[in-house]
């Protein structure tokens, strides 16, 4: 575990550690938030506490070595006779547990929780990172949409203000001036909308990093998520094997089996070994006796016969916690399929998405410019112009989403089929540039 670990930490946070308050990469806000969530340091300290456990399951099997001493000041009467005396005794025990089902079922449960709560750590260290992904990009398509819509504002404001002044110049109508005002007072609530979107975006990206949000580098307009080179099939089958989530759920089905067993350990015999020396003068009912030094070695059993029921109630609900994790495995399968397949599809569509958004923006561009000739000509209205306008700007901002979003697609395809490494981490990185 500490090596896997190490490969993680090392690759993705420990040569990229901001030097400031605030973070402009993506590996910046990465090592960030390694070392900031509250939830990745909660999972850290649920897997120490279940490796300090399996050491205390696995410690009970092995040999037992206890020494005690009493020195005592005695006085006894017996008979009219007084005597005082001090006594002394000394004694070193070995203890060696040869035949105990209950501890040895205990040992293999802790073994499989402290697997369990592994898989659990890097599961919650692969969510963080996609989710610091995710809250990065958000920003950076915050960003684009606020300039696209300043933009758009512009041009509007520009038209607006060619229809008042032909307005004035009683050259144009009060319903186009009006329908021109209400179009430009969307834009700009639109612009309120996206810079408090922004703002939200920002924020989300402090408080999963920790880490101030400074001018980011931006997604190059060449970059894309990769074509998936294998069928759905492939990845379903690829997120039952590798999916951390599942690899817990397994590993606590099989904890909650080894509970069972445990339980039934109650009801078997114990053996133990055991090895004693004694040096002592005090015999029975503190007694005076000659000093001896007595050593023995011998073998005890013992056979639980009734313990109250407890040892029956134990059983009933180690078999019910069996239960109870063979459905929770069940519907983290499912919903890990569910999650697989719409990542998948959406992802596989992404190109298609992006040429077609990408054809969208090129014909409301030769739309907006057909409109301005067609107003210079007097074939179309003012209005018709400013909703050209408006539409070409809105594909823009849809094209900018749907870029967004297959990087999205495959960084959440990658976690939720187990894949994600921080070699995919690093290759993300390298698709964003320093804006210029």
């Amino acid at each position: 575990m500490a090596a896997l670990l190490l490969v993680w930490t090392c690759a993705i946070a420990v040569s990229q550690t901001p030097e400031s308050d605030t973070g402009a990469t993506l590996q910046d806000f990465f090592s960030a938030a390694i070392e900031y969530s509250p939830r990745l340091g909660i999972a850290a300290e649920n897997l120490n506490i279940q490796a300090a456990r399996r050491a205390v399951a696995g410690g009970q099997l092995l040999p037992q070595i206890s020494a005690s001493a009493s020195v005592t000041d005695n006085r006894r009467e017996s008979f009219n006779q007084v005597e005082k005396f001090r006594g002394e005794r000394y004694s070193l025990q070995l203890t060696q547990i040869l035949f105990n089902w209950e501890a040895f079922a205990a040992r293999r449960r802790a073994e499989r929780l402290e697997a369990q709560y592994e898989a659990n750590y890097f599961n919650e260290l692969s969510f963080l990172l996609t989710q610091v992904a995710d809250h990065y990009l958000n920003v950076l398509q915050a960003q684009d949409a606020l300039a696209s819509v300043q933009a758009e504002l512009d041009a509007v404001t520009s038209q607006v203000d060619q229809i008042q002044s032909l307005f004035d110049r009683q050259l144009a109508r009060i319903t186009d001036l009006r329908q021109a005002q209400a179009i430009l007072s969307s834009v700009r609530a639109d612009q309120i909308t996206l810079r408090n979107e922004l703002d939200l975006a920002r924020e989300a990206l402090r408080s999963a990093s920790g880490l101030g949000v400074g001018e980011l580098y931006t997604l190059s307009e060449l970059s894309q998520a990769p074509q998936l080179e294998h069928d759905i099939q492939y990845w379903m089958q690829l997120a039952l094997s590798n999916n951390l989530q599942i690899k817990a759920g397994r590993l606590a089905l099989a904890a909650a089996a080894e509970g069972i067993s445990q339980g039934k350990g109650a009801f078997l015999p114990n053996v133990t070994w055991v090895a004693q020396r004694q040096d002592s003068n005090v015999g029975f009912d503190n007694a005076p006796v000659r000093r001896s030094d007595t050593v023995y070695m011998g073998i005890n059993a013992s056979m639980p016969l009734y313990s109250g029921g407890t040892a029956r109630a134990g059983l009933r609900e180690a078999r019910s916690m069996h239960a109870l994790a063979e459905r929770q495995l069940d519907q983290v399968e499912l919903d890990a399929s569910e999650r697989v397949r719409g990542a998948y599809l959406q992802l596989q569509a992404s190109t298609s998405l992006i040429e077609a958004a990408a054809a969208v923006v090129e014909a409301a561009t030769l739309a907006a410019e057909a409109m301005q000739q067609g107003f210079a000509l007097g074939a179309v209205t003012h209005v018709s112009v400013l909703n050209a306008t408006r539409d070409r700007f809105r594909a823009e901002r849809d094209l900018q989403q749907v870029r967004y979003d297959s990087i999205r697609h495959f960084l959440l395809l990658k976690h939720e089929s187990g894949t994600l490494t921080p070699d995919d981490m690093i290759v993300v990185s390298s698709w964003f540039h320093q804006p210029e």
